[in-house]
């Protein structure tokens, strides 16, 4: 085997080496890709931590709205109806009518 028969490629997706022999069309060695810098711990439990008390923030705001949601809705329709009080009924117009 020469070394003109040896191809070597890096992976675009995970960054590993790649090394092909020409004449077999194969894969003959793979050297996996450096590994980066391990994320810290203790880093890593705060901000797991600080998500949790974002989600139960958002949790106690969200049951906080349901509980008041009925009361919205009623005074969102009492106003609705103040509004239309006042106006006269119309017959709504139908496509028939407009021939």
């Amino acid at each position: 085997m020469e070394k003109d028969d040896l191809i070597h490629v890096a992976c675009p997706h995970c960054g590993a080496r790649l090394t092909l022999d020409r004449s077999l069309g194969k894969i003959i060695a793979h050297e996996p890709p450096a590994r980066g810098k391990s994320a810290d711990l203790d880093r890593v439990a705060d901000l797991l931590e600080k998500e949790k008390a974002r989600r139960e923030a958002l949790f106690e705001q969200s049951v906080a709205d349901e509980k008041v949601k009925g009361k919205v809705l009623d005074r969102k329709f009492e106003e609705a109806l103040k509004k239309t009080k006042d106006q006269p009924i119309t017959r709504p117009t139908r496509d028939l009518d407009l021939d």
